[in-house]
């Protein structure tokens, strides 16, 4: 946010980008909890529209309303809103199709797509460090994939919901060099703002395709996702004013964690030798574009603090 209200603290910075990935993954392990009865159209509302309260709020204490609600492109939210809704409707029907660590495992991939999609789309140049991260992650993509895509039925549940989770982690690298765009010209505030506003309304053009009015605890669970999201997304935007990006990107991998512990505990589900092999060698990829570029000094804390991991 404001220069004025930057600082270099580190705990802090860290307590807050930690918090906010267990908040995120807990919102991950409600929908799928909720996923057997509630289609993802209905789930991505919920999540989006139940955190603008929480959002304004923010905003409001920190006297930023109406800056954060200002916009001189509304067309560039937009697009970011449909690539965001996109990304976040397709993990939420893979979450009700696949294993909680294995989604986030998979998801992992988005820092290495985000830098192929960087070197096709904006010609930012891949040397040899980037080239052998990217090649890397992508094996390690391959191997968490292949248990499900080598000879996989695409009538199965589980391979379908890899297909799902592999799209919309690409649709979430598309999200990536989107943002990187608008952070030159769009508060930070106001591109969470927005994102959330474009969700709950494209949300709504899935009415038709079967939403359910929910029982009392499903429904209490759907507006806490909202909620839950609301917070972890003012959280890991906040904890970039006292750290740099590149120090808080491997906390990212905390989320494993506890969607490991989330997904033993309320779905009992482990994860297999193979998916945290493939797991490992994305995270290695990911660390070695996290090295260059804080080599390179380039500072991307902007737009990961407005890209949420959900979308």
């Amino acid at each position: 946010m404001s220069s004025s209200l930057t600082s270099h603290q580190p705990g802090r910075a860290i307590a807050l980008k930690v918090a906010a990935i267990g908040l995120f993954t807990g919102l991950s392990a409600i929908i799928k909890a909720t996923s057997d009865v509630v289609p993802a159209g209905e789930a991505v509302f919920f999540r989006s529209f139940f955190a603008i309260p929480v959002i304004l709020v923010w905003l409001a204490m920190r006297k930023e309303l109406g800056r954060g609600l200002r916009t001189a492109h509304p067309g560039k939210h937009f697009l970011r809103g449909l690539l965001g809704t996109t990304a976040m409707g397709m993990t939420f029907m893979g979450l009700g199709m696949l294993p909680l660590p294995e989604v986030t495992a998979i998801g992992y991939a988005t820092p290495i797509f985000t830098l192929i999609l960087a070197a096709l789309l904006l010609g930012e140049r891949i040397r040899l460090i980037r080239i052998t991260a990217v090649t890397i992650g992508l094996i390690g993509v391959l191997v968490m994939l292949w248990p499900r895509l080598g000879g996989g039925d695409l009538g199965d549940a589980a391979t379908l919901g890899a297909i799902l989770i592999l799209i919309a982690t690409v649709a979430r690298g598309l999200v990536q060099i989107h943002i990187r765009r608008m952070v030159m010209t769009e508060h930070t505030a106001a591109i969470v703002f927005y994102f959330s506003l474009t969700a709950s309304l494209l949300s709504l053009c899935t009415l038709p395709f079967g939403w359910v009015w929910p029982d009392p605890v499903t429904l209490a669970l759907l507006i806490s996702a909202g909620l839950v999201g609301g917070v972890a997304q003012i959280l890991v935007t906040s904890s970039y004013r006292f750290a740099p990006a590149s120090m808080l990107a491997p906390y990212d991998y905390s989320s494993m964690l506890f969607a490991i512990v989330l997904g033993y505990v309320w779905f009992n589900e482990l994860p297999t030798l193979v998916m945290l092999a493939g797991a490992g060698l994305v995270i290695v990829g990911n660390v070695l574009v996290i090295w260059r570029e804080s080599r390179l000094g380039l500072e991307r804390g902007k737009a990961r603090a407005v890209t949420d991991p959900k979308g």
